[in-house]
């Protein structure tokens, strides 16, 4: 060794004992990131990494056993593990890429006692060192994961080096405690992880047994299935087949989870599982979950005892207690608070609760039927709806169709809108044929709440006995929901529903309504004129023009005058539509 070389690492040996180290910050830091994740394995190169800038250890490495699991060259047993994170990402890596030594793993595995080596190369053999180590003079130290606190089986082992030309054989002690700690926090992150999973597979056998179940029975609906659902009209494919799985799933006790934008009729849905139900003579409660704020909603659905806020006069009984025997029916079950989600798994769980203000536990039993129009697995992703409550709930879930995609049923639900409206005041007026088909030609995004609105606003509004195409609302421009949808944005909509995140909706006609698609302009249409052009007849130049004009009107129309939607309609870019209109002398509509 040089006397260059030996006075250096003497000047850094005075230099690094007064770096500062941070144990307890690294704790903490290594807590809030496992108790963060949803996969904890995935998090650990983060962890690893603090455990780098923070303690100043090098090269940290997880080893998980391999399920899989393989054996030793004599055929016997060994302990298969994999190296399943180190400080440069997660991976899937096997032992022979050393990035802790094999055997000194296999013996953490096989003894669970944490092992410190103070010189890995004598100890250990040069081997052991990792690829890619600057100096083989590093100390290692290995500490036990157990499947839980006291047991004797290991599922992983945690291991970082410390550099002994740093000064580090004098933190040894500390870095094992460390590393216990992190390692006990990662074990109840692990556990935690296998309770949701096992407690979701759970739910998912349960929900295809309560299938299996229903099948079985489904010789007994069948003679059902020709009534309809008293409340639910229509005969079109997509109908049938939601009407079907009600009737599968009605006869058993499993949650059932209704999905559908916004006017679908998710409510008319719940009461026809209720209804083909054997708790139909029992209570039909509801609640919409966003129309209360969280501490009343908790009031609503759990009940209070006498005082126990200001304005409790008296007891009061919850929905739940209510809906006892009976049917629960949750609205817009994506709307409610973190907190509240919590209160609200437990009765789920254990069919138990206790009143606002009381100390007394009653238990229930309740079939729940929830519904939401909200994209809940992208509100689990972002962790603003508890993904144990999801299982819980969408145990069945049942898709309820856009009236766009039961187009068939228009014509009998607008009928019987204006049946009800005739009835009600006294009145008896009709749709022409020519109404009925502009009304089947709508693509209606507030599905049947908005075509039932139509038709009482029209039928309030006209001033026959016959109700004429000319006078619907679209036919007028003054469809609000078209411009509700021309104004949406991105994945945004003032209409939303699921549509806004599953199916884009196509263009609603803001003045004439909807009309066959706009056949494509002849190449060329919408460009300046070459320098060199040779002018046809007059009478041809005038047919042609007065055909692009109405072609480019009825366009901007269907796009809501909006010139980049036109363009989109057409095959041609902005830049020829706004020069066709400029050509054609159109002038632009603003909104």
């Amino acid at each position: 060794m040089s006397m260059s070389t030996l006075e250096h690492r003497t000047a850094f040996a005075a230099v690094r004992p007064q770096m500062d180290r941070f144990p307890l910050d690294t704790v903490c830091e290594a807590a809030k990131i496992l108790t963060g994740a949803s996969d904890p394995i995935a998090a650990m190169p983060s962890v690893l990494n603090v455990l780098s800038s923070f303690m100043g250890l090098r090269m940290g490495a997880l080893a998980l056993l391999d399920d899989k699991g393989r054996s030793g060259g004599d055929g016997k047993p060994v302990n298969p593990f994999i190296i399943a994170a180190t400080t440069h990402g997660s991976t899937c890596a096997p032992p022979e890429t050393r990035a802790l030594p094999i055997r000194a793993t296999r013996q953490v595995f096989r003894t669970g006692v944490a092992l410190v080596s103070r010189n890995v190369v004598e100890e250990l053999g040069e081997a052991a060192i990792p690829p890619g180590a600057p100096h083989n003079r590093f100390a290692l130290t290995s500490v036990p994961i157990r499947e839980q606190v006291h047991s004797p089986y290991v599922i992983g082992v945690l291991g970082a080096w410390r550099d002994l030309d740093e000064g580090g054989m004098r933190f040894l002690e500390e870095d094992q405690r460390v590393l216990t700690m992190v390692a006990a926090i990662l074990e109840q992150s692990i556990k935690f992880r296998r309770l949701v999973a096992r407690d979701r597979e759970r739910l998912m056998e349960e929900a295809r047994q309560a299938l299996h179940a229903a099948n079985e029975t489904a010789a007994d609906n069948c003679t059902l299935r020709g009534e309809p659902i008293k409340g639910i009209i229509g005969d079109s494919p997509a109908i049938k087949a939601v009407t079907a799985q009600i009737r599968k799933v009605a006869r058993t006790n499993t949650p059932v989870l209704l999905r559908g934008e916004s006017g679908t009729g998710k409510e008319l849905f719940a009461k026809a599982v209720h209804a083909l139900s054997d708790r139909r003579d029992k209570p039909f409660v509801k609640v919409n979950c966003a129309a209360l704020s969280q501490t009343l909603l908790e009031s609503e659905l759990f009940g209070h005892e006498k005082g126990s806020f200001t304005g409790a006069l008296a007891q009061k009984k919850g929905r739940f207690e209510l809906a006892d025997t009976g049917t629960l029916f949750l609205d817009e079950i994506g709307e409610i608070g973190p907190e509240f989600q919590a209160k609200l798994l437990r009765i789920l769980q254990e069919g138990e609760f206790e009143r606002v203000g009381g100390a007394k536990t009653l238990k229930v039993d309740v079939r729940l039927v929830t519904a939401t129009n909200r994209d809940l697995e992208a509100a689990v992703a972002r962790g603003d709806f508890r993904a144990d409550l999801y299982f819980r709930i969408c145990v069945v879930p049942i898709v309820l169709p856009p009236l766009r995609e039961r187009a068939e049923d228009v014509p009998t639900l607008a009928q019987t809108f204006l049946d009800r409206f005739n009835a009600q005041n006294g009145m008896e007026k009709r749709l022409t044929p020519q109404a009925m088909a502009q009304l089947a030609r709508c693509q209606f995004p507030g599905n049947v709440r908005e075509l039932e609105n139509c038709i009482s606003r029209v039928a309030a509004l006209s001033s026959g006995s016959e109700i004429d195409e000319r006078e619907l609302a679209c036919m007028q421009g003054t469809c609000l929901s078209a411009e509700l949808w021309r104004m949406q944005s991105g994945d945004r909509s003032p209409i939303g529903g699921l549509a806004t995140v599953r199916t884009p909706l196509p263009v609603i006609d803001s003045g004439a309504g909807q009309r066959p698609p706009v056949p494509p302009l002849p190449p060329g249409f919408g460009e300046p004129p070459p320098a060199a052009f040779a002018p046809p007849a007059a009478a041809e130049t005038a047919e042609a023009d007065a055909d692009e004009r109405a072609r480019l009107i009825d366009a901007m129309e269907r796009a809501g005058w909006v010139q980049a939607k036109a363009a989109r309609l057409l095959g041609l870019t902005p830049r020829q539509i706004g020069y066709a209109l400029k050509k054609h002398g159109v002038e632009v509509r603003k909104f």
